[in-house]
């Protein structure tokens, strides 16, 4: 019974988020929670503008979610091809390497994170374009 209540709750929450970033602008709003890490000192971090992208993505507007964070289109791509080999792998019954599974897939991540972070403080074209909008 209790497993079923954290499942709907789960559930819940996540259709109210996706209701609120569906109609709600982050641009347009100061209520919604801004980067600790941007206010107090002026660096994006390699999250900054996700807020903004999951609006755009919501509103099926795929060159604002570049413009606000490219490593989030990234990371969607990254997770999409982590479910679909999944679910092939066991619908079909396939025995297909998810490359998600990769010892080294951690660290290759890290150091992509990492220099994605660096290049978008860079004040400087083209790594200004890194910057969320």
């Amino acid at each position: 019974m209790l497993n079923k209540i954290k499942w709907f709750a789960i559930i819940l929450g996540g259709l109210s988020l996706i209701f609120l970033y569906f109609f709600i602008n982050p641009n347009e709003v100061n209520y919604l929670p801004e980067c600790p890490l941007y206010f107090t000192t002026g660096i994006y971090c390699p999250g900054c503008g996700s807020q903004r992208a999951t609006h755009q993505l919501l509103n099926f507007n795929i060159f604002g979610v570049l413009q606000q964070n490219v490593l989030y289109f990234i990371s969607l791509l990254i997770l999409g091809y982590h479910f679909i080999v999944t679910a092939i792998n066991k619908v079909f019954k396939k025995n297909i390497y998810n490359y998600m599974y990769h010892p080294k897939m951690p660290l290759l991540i890290l150091a992509i994170i990492v220099v994605f972070w660096i290049l978008r403080n860079i004040p400087y074209y083209p790594f200004n374009l890194l910057a969320p909008n």
